[in-house]
């Protein structure tokens, strides 16, 4: 009963490669407060893996928020890691805040968890009002990550005067190098603004063949950069890069025309070996300009923020969501089943795309 304390499961990392779930008793929620069942949440692989395989930077050194720098030797996080998550969907169970009702489906960001209480001064919490639910995991995080990478590219070109959401990239080729689920929502974000061709870049043929399935041309990443050079005179103007490979960096790079720039978007754990920046980097004066979530280009802070992204995403999602449903959404597994599950990805490698844990 939403007035009684209840048990939340909450699935999290016990030791390398092995999974489990952890249990606490929450509260009831407070005024001010909302009590969240979880329905769906997604598995972000390329950061939950990193706690699985060990690879975490926050495994090995600690955030120093101050200086913002990593501190080696002293962890922020250690196992077990009880939480893991940010693409959750969840219904409004209590609701003592005002604005909200018992039965409202929210987009939000709690964690593999079953339930959540909520603070609106505090967290994201948006209305998806008929939006299919399950669609809903990429709301408050996922989706406005990838139109962070379209709003510096936007602030690239106009600096703090940017008219709208991709006018950065509207009426140019666009290269997005790697087919998951990041790189997909930039290639959908792009086309969206009107960019003159966007191209999909992933070594993966199954990758390439479900870019294709989304109206997008694709190719591997040798045939990429010299499509790039020989079809658009000396190359890309912007590349948006999210795998995290370095060898996959250098070829973004060497994509570029003079003076392009790489937005990246990817999440690299180790070094840069593969990324050769005494060669195009250096001879064509070329720029790397990182694009997290947490970081909205300066020019254009406050008035862009993740909300106003996960409005944008919203939008993307009315017109998109029923290709990114068939096509993006590859395995929906029972929340129940989630451990074995994440053991399947890392033993086994599959094909995957997006992960959806439900919750019933």
């Amino acid at each position: 009963m939403p007035h009684q304390h209840r048990r939340i499961r909450s699935l999290g990392i016990e030791r390398p490669n092995e999974p489990y779930f952890f249990e606490y008793d929450e509260a009831p929620a407070g005024d001010g407060q909302l009590r969240l069942d979880l329905m769906f949440t997604g598995i972000s692989a390329g950061t939950e893996l990193t706690f699985m395989k060990g690879t975490n930077p926050y495994l090995h050194s600690r955030w120093d928020a101050g200086r913002g720098v990593f501190v080696p030797g002293e962890a922020s996080a250690h196992y077990p890691v009880n939480f893991l998550g940010y693409m959750e969907v969840a219904r409004v169970i209590d609701a003592r805040a005002r604005g909200f009702a018992n039965g409202e489906v929210l987009a939000t960001t709690f964690g593999h968890k079953t339930g959540h209480t909520a603070n609106p001064d505090h967290d994201l919490l948006v209305k998806i009002g008929d939006l299919d639910p399950m669609l809903g995991i990429f709301v408050a995080q996922m989706g406005p990550i990838a139109a962070n990478g379209i709003l510096h590219a936007d602030a690239e070109q106009f600096g703090a005067a940017v008219p709208h959401l991709g006018a950065g990239v509207a009426g140019r080729p666009v290269l997005v190098w790697g087919g998951g689920t990041v790189g997909l929502f930039c290639a959908l974000f792009a086309r969206r603004a009107g960019a003159s061709e966007v191209v999909v870049v992933d070594p993966s043929g199954w990758r390439q063949d479900l870019a294709r399935r989304m109206g997008f041309d694709a190719m591997g990443e040798e045939e990429a950069w010299q499509h790039a050079k020989s079809r658009w005179g000396h190359g890309a103007e912007i590349v948006f890069q999210t795998r995290a490979h370095s060898h996959s960096l250098h070829l973004a790079l060497r994509s570029l025309a003079p003076q392009g720039v790489v937005i990246d978007l990817a999440f690299y754990q180790g070094g840069l070996d593969g990324a050769r920046l005494g060669e195009e980097f250096h001879h064509n004066g070329l720029s790397i300009r990182c694009a997290q979530i947490g970081r909205m280009p300066r020019p254009l802070a406050p008035a862009w923020n993740q909300r106003r992204l996960a409005q944008e995403t919203l939008d993307l999602l009315a017109t998109e969501g029923e290709a990114i449903r068939r096509h993006m959404i590859t395995h929906v597994v029972p929340f129940d089943e989630a451990p074995d599950f994440l053991r399947h990805l890392v033993r086994d490698r599959p094909e995957f795309l997006q992960i959806v844990l439900e919750h019933k």
